[in-house]
């Protein structure tokens, strides 16, 4: 599937099929977030992968979703603010910002691989915490399901080009 293909087909599922996920997928998955190009390429996020089987009501804690439950695994993707790089100027960090890269290349990797995700980012970071047991300095920043997608792509709602794009090419 060309990269065109990909962004134009994936979409978020909001129902799985509790089938396992093949490992190798999940480690092509895993290396596609290594892989995501970072500030000063610090890697400042980290991933958690939990299985739901026998943890649905804690995660349900995180999200209170049936169908966030009813895939195999929940991926947690994490920033770590003290390992990101620092614009001197402000002192703005870019932890967050790897971290949202490193989901969307897990994301669209999780799509080639023919598994269904959902983007997550409405939860309580304190429960967060908790449920997953996180040490001091890796903060949540957004989870995803990950199995056999059991719904259908609905139509994408996008604004038009024109809306987005503030073009100074003269």
């Amino acid at each position: 599937m060309s990269f065109q293909e990909l962004v134009r087909t994936r979409y978020s599922a909001r129902a799985y099929d509790p089938a396992p996920v093949d490992e190798d997928a999940l480690a092509r998955i895993l290396e596609a977030a290594r892989l995501a190009p970072t500030a000063a390429n610090r890697q400042a996020f980290r991933v958690v992968v939990v299985r739901t089987a026998g943890r649905e009501g804690e995660l349900r804690r995180i999200y209170d979703r049936d169908w966030f439950v009813q895939a195999p695994l929940v991926l947690a993707v994490c920033a770590v603010p003290a390992e990101g790089w620092v614009r001197e100027v402000d002192g703005w960090s870019a932890a967050g910002v790897d971290a949202t890269i490193a989901m969307t290349h897990l994301l669209l990797a999780a799509a080639d691989e023919g598994l269904g995700t959902c983007w997550i980012a409405s939860f309580d970071p304190t429960v967060a915490r908790e449920v997953l047991d996180l040490p001091e300095g890796v903060v949540p920043w957004a989870f995803t399901p990950l199995g056999r997608p059991a719904d259908a792509r609905s139509p994408k709602e996008r604004r038009p080009l024109e809306e987005l794009i503030l073009d100074h090419r003269g």
